[in-house]
């Protein structure tokens, strides 16, 4: 039997700090690597994994539409994808998805969507997007640009122009930007993810809404991590109390499959034409039969339960031996740790539990249904971790 770890070595491009692990198999909040040693997983590939793994409804639906047809040109009309879209809108009181594979294509999407807007309204000079300093939008080299980190710019220039950045949290900073330049949107995460899990004030927010409102600037929130119930709302957004132009979302939206959605609110809902953007395998029909397993489940009783999660972790680490601070929202969670995050993940991973870092913390993300049993086990395990 060929070894993993040295074939991926030889023939996968090396972009990955992989883990000294080998994942094989799960299910729920369980994983197994090639030993058969047990892990409670808390990262869930990245807040992809909505219901865990192996989600015996997911996969139903998924195998089933297999079955029928698992793939047809957008030229066509497939019934998955429609009812996704319907959905999709109720949850978030947008008005019309485009379908993509990928956090980076959404957000690529509502970009788009923003210059075409701004463009036939106020003029083709109208094209810039403000995005916030230590924010995260993607690998791509638009997406990127959108990035307001200089590290993920570094070695890849010139990226695509267009760009301007203001502090987070900073309201006046952000209108004096946007005074000196002539913005397409404004673009958010309301929970800077990659950045530190560091959510955004609600004033902030509300305020960033207004100007768009009174400047008739599209208001963008990035969603792709934060989204379908991520922070204890079906979108992070309404959290706020404000109701965005555009939202991109993916990751947790296929429970395990690549998908990318661009939420068009009223102002948007109709920018696009017929050739302006598209996607080979947007709208997937066997990815979004699974999209509507997991979309359809997300109800108010699983958002509850995942604020008590939430409110449990808060509880037990706040002020715990070795921890310094607590930040998130619902069960997006970042750790400040005395000990190097990295050192913490190292720690709890050969004591059965896998957690992730964000920049200088420990990040949890763990299925918004683990069990409260396999909650508690990982916490004690990461509270012991960090002492």
């Amino acid at each position: 039997m060929e070894n993993v770890k040295e074939l991926d070595k030889q023939y996968v491009a090396n972009t990955y700090a992989r883990f000294p692990l080998q994942i094989v198999s799960g299910k729920g909040s369980l994983v197994y690597d090639e030993t058969g040693k047990e892990y409670i997983d808390m990262g869930t590939g990245i807040a992809v994994n909505t219901f865990g793994v192996a989600d015996s409804e997911w996969a139903a639906a998924v195998t089933e539409q297999l079955m029928k047809l698992q793939h047809m040109s957008n030229l066509y009309y497939t019934e998955p994808c429609a009812k996704l879209a319907k959905l999709l809108c109720e949850k978030s009181g947008m008005k019309k998805v485009f379908f993509g594979n990928s956090g980076a294509e959404a957000n690529e999407g509502i970009i788009k969507a923003a210059r075409k807007y701004a463009a036939e309204k106020k003029g083709p000079e109208y094209y810039t997007i403000i995005t916030l300093k230590n924010s995260f939008h993607g690998r791509t080299l638009t997406t990127l640009a959108a990035t307001g980190q200089d590290k993920f710019h570094q070695l890849f220039t010139p990226l695509t122009p267009g760009f301007a950045y203001a502090d987070a949290n900073d309201l006046e900073g952000l209108k004096r930007l946007a005074s000196e330049v002539k913005p397409a949107g404004i673009l958010v995460e309301c929970v800077q993810g990659e950045g530190g899990v560091l959510p955004l004030t609600a004033e902030f927010v509300k305020g960033v809404a207004d100007l768009c409102a009174n400047e008739d600037i599209d208001f963008m929130v990035d969603e792709v991590q934060t989204g379908n119930g991520r922070t204890g709302k079906y979108f992070a957004y309404q959290n706020f109390g404000v109701l965005p132009d555009a939202v991109s979302t993916a990751k947790g939206l296929g429970g395990g499959l690549p998908i990318g959605a661009v939420l068009l609110g009223e102002k948007l809902k109709d920018v696009y034409s017929p050739g302006d953007h598209g996607s080979t395998f947007g709208g997937n029909p066997a990815v979004c039969a699974g999209a509507i397993s997991v979309v359809s489940r997300i109800d108010d009783a699983l958002l509850e339960g995942v604020k008590k999660k939430s409110e449990y972790i808060f509880r037990e680490l706040s002020g715990a031996e070795g921890i310094e601070s607590v930040a998130g929202m619902g069960l997006m969670i970042g750790i400040m740790t005395a000990k190097p995050a990295a050192d913490i993940v190292k720690a709890c991973m050969a004591n059965g539990v896998l957690c992730l870092t964000a920049k200088d913390k420990v990040r949890l993300l763990p299925a918004l249904n683990i069990p409260q049993e396999l909650l508690e086990k990982a916490v004690a395990v990461i509270k012991e971790c960090c002492k």
